[in-house]
């Protein structure tokens, strides 16, 4: 009877055995499945966000692509002066900037291009670094940016610049500390503004000090150029209102940033695929806006530019700001230029007499720009 009773034991024993067995199994099938769904419908959810954008794709052979930058990813942001929408070429580029992701330590410097600023567009070609956009498209402007920097920018974003009132709105508005010019000229560009975007600011500025700016009046804010400092304050405005809008996205709900979504990606271009945004967005959190500046560092306006007409930013001494350049980005110190920008430098010298050794007593007005330090910016 004991022998009978411990057999019916051991028989219970292992029943329960296998049963748990059974159920971790169970379990763990469950939570596989869960898990692939999950992950299904992140893909599904990216690749529905990638249906809204206008993606493209670039041949890198067009790109002027100089040797690799190393730990860094270099993508080309574009802000378009465009009313009906075009996003492939055809318009100017309102806003030009290089955004450099440190992919160690996550940090994100933004440079500024004037859009102003005489450069080599084509092969032989000098003229406006906007204009790049309007003759090629992003297969152009990025590599114009290549070709004068000695850049690695194969990947692009651009965004019709009337856009970023639809991202303010959205977060609720910004808060920007502005002179009373500043305030004066953005109530005078929010006319414009409101006709193209399609509604008008809900409030009119006044004073001086910080103001909280809806998404007309922020667009307004960063397209004035005619304060002191001109088209070299306007960049730097642009850069400030980027900041602010990464500031608060990083802190917004799931909610705000899905109605972004919705209403900025279809004003977007981009040659990203969905693995470099799975790959940028598995990061954003941990993203922290560096210092940001406007190129090039130092600059003077010239009126007087062999065959050309008009009035354009020249740098002094191209050769000197894009080693500069590369030590502001990436740490390099005295980084020799490649010849194709020591010529190109040479060749702004001999069209505009814009010598580093002599622009002070050829130029009337000259611009030092440098390193903004981020308000998120480790001290």
């Amino acid at each position: 009877m004991t022998k009978k009773r411990l057999n019916r034991k051991q028989e219970r024993l292992e029943r329960e055995r296998r049963l748990k067995k059974k159920k971790r199994k169970r379990i763990i099938i469950i939570l596989l499945e869960i898990i692939i769904l999950a992950g299904l419908g992140v893909v599904a959810y990216g690749m529905f966000v990638m249906d809204k954008m206008d993606t493209t794709t670039l041949n890198k052979s067009d790109l002027k692509v100089y040797k690799s930058t190393g730990d860094y990813t270099n993508i080309a942001l574009f802000g378009l002066d465009s009313r009906d929408g075009e996003l492939d070429g055809g318009v100017q580029s309102d806003c030009i900037m290089v955004a450099s992701i440190n992919n160690k330590t996550n940090e994100v410097k933004l440079v500024s291009v004037f859009r102003d600023t005489l450069l080599k567009v084509g092969d032989k070609k000098y003229g406006k670094a906007n204009s790049a956009y309007n003759i090629g498209g992003p297969t152009d402007a990025i590599a114009l940016l290549n070709r004068n920097l000695d850049l690695d920018i194969e990947k692009y974003i651009s965004v019709n610049f009337n856009v970023m009132a639809d991202i303010v709105d959205d977060i609720g508005g910004i808060e920007v500390d502005m002179t009373e010019e500043e305030v004066e000229w953005t109530n005078k560009y929010c006319g414009e503004t409101a006709a193209v975007v399609g509604r008008a600011p809900k409030t009119t500025l006044s004073g001086s000090g910080v103001k909280k700016l809806d998404g007309i009046q922020a667009v307004s804010y960063a397209r004035i150029r005619y304060t002191e400092g001109m088209d070299f304050k306007r960049t730097q405005r642009q850069r400030i209102v980027l900041e602010k809008i990464v500031e608060k996205a990083q802190k917004a709900n799931i909610i705000t940033l899905n109605n972004i979504i919705n209403s900025v990606m279809p004003q977007v271009s981009t040659n990203l695929t969905t693995g470099n945004m799975f790959a940028l967005a598995a990061h954003a959190k941990d993203y922290k806006l560096g210092e940001m500046s406007g190129f090039p560092f130092e600059v003077t306006t010239c009126e007087k530019v062999k065959g050309h007409k008009g009035s354009y930013a020249t740098a002094v001494g191209l050769e000197k700001n894009v080693s500069e350049l590369h030590q502001f980005l990436f740490g390099k110190e005295n980084y020799e230029p490649s010849k194709t920008v020591k010529d190109i430098s040479d060749e702004i010298i001999e069209l505009t007499g814009v010598d580093p050794k002599t622009y002070k007593e050829t130029t009337d007005y000259t611009y030092k720009s440098g390193g903004e330090e981020s308000e998120n910016s480790e001290q």
